[in-house]
Formats: structure tokens, sequence, C-alpha cells
């Protein structure tokens, strides 16, 4: 390489300086704090500006500005023994006023706990996040251990409930999101890809699809969506059961077609028809 020649930077260019490039209104260091914030998971609720750097694709002087700030405005908290960052009390907050203004969450609540409770499992609804659908209400059998929280994240592409998503969606919005998905999830799209198609099929013949453990092998579940969006917005919901505890066809005789009922039983108490 010769010395005038640029040296190509070991750091992967942030999606959003590339997605908004030449968009003169995007507040682009706004929109690097939020990519700081999504940063956090579960399973990694701490993180140093390095981890946060590599993350984001953004350079550390930069996310050192980013968590100095949002420290001081309480999105996040710095632990001093540890040198690292986590979620503040003030990203609840910005949440809350959104749960609370979803009056299909208290609609739709004891229709899933009634199915939860029949099936020993557990029933959830999901809105769209990027290429994920996120949990806006759960529900749980007595018997069942563990439950996705509300605020939980799984993939378009590998879901029952991202499946029934882009079932609901217009052709042109499920081709943009399958084109998002070849660009940004190559991999996992490839993986699933045969199983979207199904799952497609399925909801047009029967009115749901079936998963037999592709988000957890534990776990396999049924998923379908409403039939109308919801303040904007394309709402699916899904039943998991343990795989130990199913016999074979529940799912697709007993528990699919009631994840119908259900969801059509809402439809009507939200005024759906």
């Amino acid at each position: 390489m010769g010395a005038s020649e640029p040296v190509p930077s070991l750091t992967p260019k942030p999606t959003f300086s590339y997605e908004h490039e030449g968009d003169r209104q995007f507040a682009t260091t706004l929109a690097r704090g939020l990519e700081v914030l999504r940063c956090f998971t579960p399973v990694e609720p701490m993180l140093g500006n390095k981890e946060i750097s590599v993350r984001t694709g953004l350079p550390k002087p930069t996310v050192s500005r980013l968590t100095y700030t949002l420290t001081k405005l309480g999105y996040l908290r710095h632990n001093m023994r540890m040198g690292k960052y986590q979620l503040g009390s003030a990203v609840l907050s910005i949440g809350y006023p959104l749960l609370a203004s979803m009056s299909i969450r208290q609609i739709a609540r004891p229709f899933m706990k009634e199915l939860a409770d029949y099936a020993n499992g557990s029933v959830s609804m999901g809105v769209r996040d990027r290429l994920n659908m996120v949990y806006v209400e759960s529900c749980r059998n007595g018997n069942v251990n563990t439950l996705p929280d509300i605020g939980t994240a799984v993939p378009i592409a590998q879901s029952v409930i991202g499946r029934a998503f882009l079932f609901a969606c217009t052709p042109a919005e499920r081709e943009a999101t399958l084109n998002q998905m070849k660009v940004k999830e190559p991999e996992i799209l490839r993986k699933h890809q045969a199983s979207i198609v199904k799952s497609l099929e399925d909801i047009r013949t029967h009115g749901f699809c079936v998963s037999s453990g592709d988000l957890r092998r534990e776990v396999h579940a049924c998923g379908t969506p409403m039939r109308r969006n919801v303040d904007g917005e394309i709402v699916s919901f899904n039943c998991g059961i343990p795989a130990f505890m199913l016999k074979k066809g529940q799912l697709e005789e007993d528990i699919g077609p009631r994840l119908v009922a259900m969801v059509r039983n809402i439809e009507a108490a939200v005024g759906i028809h």
C-alpha cells in the first residue's frame, strides 16, 4: 500500500451513518446516543467504552463523550468499581408512557392468560422494532418457570411471532423488510428463508404457523397476526410451550386454532371485525 493511499479503518462504519447519508434533517449525534443505549442487553447489561465502540463502530473518544452525557442525564449509570456502564432509570421513564398508552395490552391480557393456562405455556404479544419483534405483553401458566419479559426482542426471521408479522405486512412492506435482512442479517435470512416461506403459506392456509424450536430448542410455538393494525402498528401473537409437555400434533390441531380464536376475540373486543 502506497504512502498516499488511505489506511482502511478496522472499525465498522455505523449503520446509520450511511443509511441516512445526505439527509440534512437527520440528527446524527442523537442517533449515536440512541445506538449506545441499544448496545445493552440482558446478556450484556454492563459495557465499557471500548466494548460500546466495537458494537457501534464509533470512535472511542466519541463514545466517551456520549456515555458521559447519557450518564449526566440519567440514561446510563457508571459502575466506578468495574469501570463500565449500565442502563439508568431514565430509560424506563421513556418506555413507560408508550406501554401505558397501548390499551390493547389491557384488553388482550385476560384472553392471553386463559390460553396460557390451557396450554401450560406462555402467550406473548409483539410489535416490530427494526428487524426484531419486541414483546409488549406476556402471560404464562404457573407451571412455566421462564417467561419472556416485556421488552424482550426476538429476530423476525427466526420466530413465529416475526413470521406472523411478515404475513400481516403489505407486499411492499414485506419486500422492504426482507431486503433489509439480506443486507444486515444475511446468514440469519439464509438459514431461515425456507421456514419463512412455509410459515407465510401456513398462515394463509390455516391462520397460524408453527415452529419446532427455531428460536429455542426446548420451546415449540405457534404464531398469528391481528388482521388489522392497531394505532398504526402490526400486532402479532405467539404461544410457546415446553417441548416435553406437547403431544404429537397438538400445536397444529389444538393450540394453533385456539391462538387464532383468541386473536379473533381480541379483535372483537377492540372493535376490529
